[in-house]
Order: structure tokens, then sequence, then C-alpha cells
């Protein structure tokens, strides 16, 4: 187990806070609610009873509340894997590492990350304004290649598939299960592969003024089938979610909201209403199971 984790390594803040989140480890709850957007916090903050810890640094915001006894942190990512990787690595080390000591604890603490975000349909069955419940991640991003991480055989299995069935010779795509017992709270939603795209046009295949190499992505999407498994939507952060709590330890499970079919060509008249619809899903969800 490492030890005395340097400076330059774990970075603090001058009032001891973990560097990025401006957090200090009582800040934050055991039941971590991810979102991208910056607005959508006070979105779901607005539904606990009450609101303990308000704090902010760059894109990052976090509040931290009580809906009942149960204490949930939510905190904006932003964008993308990259923040991924910032937010889960800080949040973990303030759950598992001791900052004045800088060695990790001797004790686990296990952390429940839930992501309430938007995604594109990549079924034509699977209709805007539903919401869909991630099996797994698909990351066509290349974050866990860095990582050495334990794939179960089942894992690994997608992996190649996928792969295989995507044939892009420039990503080296992995799979990632959803981790825990969250997925079975939500059984009643669509389960299916989300894939983690590392952008929002060129690796979505759209394509503006820019000429992509891969116009029938979307296609070679949908068309994915293994043993009854189909990638069922897409979206930039959950396969880094899944890849990163399975490599730390934690539970994890993304819940989108689908505001695009990107088969259909269609986009949600009210998105808005669509999102709040998911975030009440989400917290009832999470509360009636204690």
């Amino acid at each position: 187990m490492k030890k005395n984790i340097l400076e330059s390594e774990l970075v603090l803040n001058e009032d001891g806070s973990i560097y990025h989140l401006h957090l200090l480890p009582e800040d934050i709850s055991d039941t971590i609610l991810l979102v991208g957007d910056q607005n959508r916090v006070a979105e779901i903050s607005k539904y606990f009873d009450k609101v303990e810890i308000v704090k902010s640094k760059r894109e990052f915001i976090t509040h931290t509340g009580l809906i009942g006894k149960k204490r949930f942190t939510v905190i904006s990512t932003g964008i993308g894997t990259d923040n991924i990787d910032i937010v889960l690595n800080e949040l973990d080390a303030l759950a598992n590492i001791d900052l004045k000591t800088r060695n990790i604890k001797d004790h686990f603490s296990k952390l429940q990350f839930i992501r309430i975000g938007t995604s594109g349909s990549l079924q034509k069955d699977i209709p805007v304004d539903s919401m869909v419940a991630s099996s797994h991640g698909l990351g066509l991003d290349s974050l866990m290649n860095f990582y050495s991480i334990n794939y179960s055989e089942h894992e690994l299995d997608l992996q190649k598939e996928m792969n295989k069935q995507l044939q892009l010779d420039f990503v080296n795509a992995y799979v990632v299960q959803s981790q825990g017992s969250l997925l079975n709270k939500f059984s009643d939603l669509t389960n299916g592969i989300t894939a983690t795209c590392c952008g929002f046009y060129g690796p979505q295949g759209r394509m503006l003024r820019g000429e992509i190499k891969t116009p029938n992505l979307i296609e070679r999407l949908n068309k994915i089938n293994h043993n009854g498994i189909r990638v069922s939507n897409f979206e930039m952060e959950t396969a880094a979610i899944y890849g990163l709590s399975k490599l730390f330890g934690h539970e994890a499970l993304s819940v989108n909201a689908i505001v695009a079919n990107r088969i259909t060509h269609e986009f949600s008249k009210d998105a808005q209403q669509t999102i709040d619809k998911t975030i009440r899903k989400v917290l009832e969800t999470l509360t009636s199971s204690d």
C-alpha cells in the first residue's frame, strides 16, 4: 500500500482541502450524485430538506444536504472523461486518504456514485424523454487505458466484441460493468450499454464543417448486438465513472435522461422537464430503498 503520498501527487490548498474540488473530507456524503452542468446542482439540491454545505471552485460546484435522514452530495463535474478523472480521484482521496499525514487509511470507505445526465438514444425503440440506466459503459475515449484495471471475463469478452464490431482502428475501446447493486434498484428503467465519447461533434458522428473519419458511427453503434446486449445510448462520462469506480472499489450507476434520438433525428421539446423527471426518479428511488 502506497504511503506518504508526495505533495506533487496529492495537491492540497492552503486550507487543507483537496486541490480542484476545494473540499474537506467532512464536506461529502458516501452517496454522491454527479452532474455535468453546474446549474443542475441547484436543480437537485432544491429537493433536499436541508442544505449543509455549498462550495465551489472552477466548474466544480458542490452541495451536501439531507433528505430525511439520508445525506447526499451533488457535484458538477463539467463535461468529459478528463474531468471525471479529476473528480473521482479527488473524491476517493477525501474518503480514503488521510490528508494530514498523506497516508492511505487502513479502513476503506466505499462510496456510491450516481450520475444524473443527459444522453442521445441509439435505438429507435428508446424514445426521447425516456430514461436509461446503464448496465455497462463503453469507453470510446482513452482514459482507462492509462490505468491498470482488472477487467472481468465478461467485460473482456464484451470489449473484444465491441472492438471487433466497431472496427475503429484509432480507438481501443474498453467496457466496464455497473459496479455494485445500484442497477437493481432501477430495474424498471431501460438498460443497455452506454457509449462514452471524447467529444460532442466528430466523436459522436456529427459533422458540421469538419470532415470526420466515421460518418457511419451511429449506424455501427446501433447495429451492435452481443448475446442480446446492445448499445442503448451515448454521452461523455459514464464509462470513466464505471472504470474508476471499479478501480477504487466503489459502486456506480449512470441514469440518463434521453433528450435526443440519433436514429429518428428527434430532440426533446421540453428537455428540462425530462431532466427534472429523471432527478426526481433518482432521488425517490434512493430514499425509498433504505
